[in-house]
């Protein structure tokens, strides 16, 4: 069993990231039995969910004439047009069915602002509206974190990069995590996170 300080981060290991859901992670199932065995070494294990509004501006229906996997340009910068996804009470916002959700301490729902999505387990994609996982990690004094989860290059990318930034020692468990690697996005992300001085193992 790992110390009290230090905790595993399951992220998004959701049904429309799965082979069969909207925005599938190819073999994004087949991290679910190693995700469950690594809970049992944690003292502290924290969800996030993906959980849009079902008019939320990231989505390709909500722009007329554009398709998913389009950029566009939000406010707060570049955004890339998915489809609909995670949207919030449905199936495929569920968490797998596989998955151990009774170790959960804390389950983080992010993306609800139809105005802006949110990749990162810390803060929405303006990158200053928290979702107020720091302030739970620091009051229980962890300053270790794993991660795990879909997808290495978008979702787990931000979170582990907006932790090492927040002064946490961050580790991706690569082997329980699957990427959607979209236009070489996934070597940008594994570049990206050594940068931030996250452990890739």
């Amino acid at each position: 069993m790992r110390d009290a300080t230090h905790a595993l981060i399951v992220i998004d290991v959701q049904n429309d990231f799965c082979p069969g859901g909207a925005l599938a992670v190819p073999e994004g199932d087949r991290i679910v039995p190693g995700i469950n065995a690594l809970m049992e070494a944690f003292p502290a294990v924290i969800l996030t969910q993906d959980w849009h509004p079902a008019d939320h501006s990231s989505f390709a229906s909500q722009h007329p004439g554009k398709a998913p996997m389009e950029m566009t340009e939000m406010p707060y910068g570049p955004q890339v047009l998915w489809p609909d996804h995670c949207v919030q009470g449905t199936n495929g916002a569920a968490f797998h069915a596989d998955l151990n959700t009774t170790r959960a301490d804390l389950i983080i729902r992010k993306g609800t602002n139809p105005a802006i999505d949110s990749y990162s387990a810390f803060f929405e994609n303006d990158q200053t509206t928290p979702t107020g996982l720091e302030g739970y990690l620091r009051t229980r004094g962890i300053e270790q974190l794993t991660m795990v989860g879909l997808a290495t290059d978008f979702c787990v990318n931000f979170s582990a990069v907006d932790a090492a930034k927040l002064g946490f020692a961050v580790e991706v468990r690569q082997d329980l995590c699957r990427a959607i690697d979209l236009n070489g996005s996934l070597a940008a992300a594994n570049a990206g996170l050594k940068e931030a001085g996250v452990r890739l193992t």
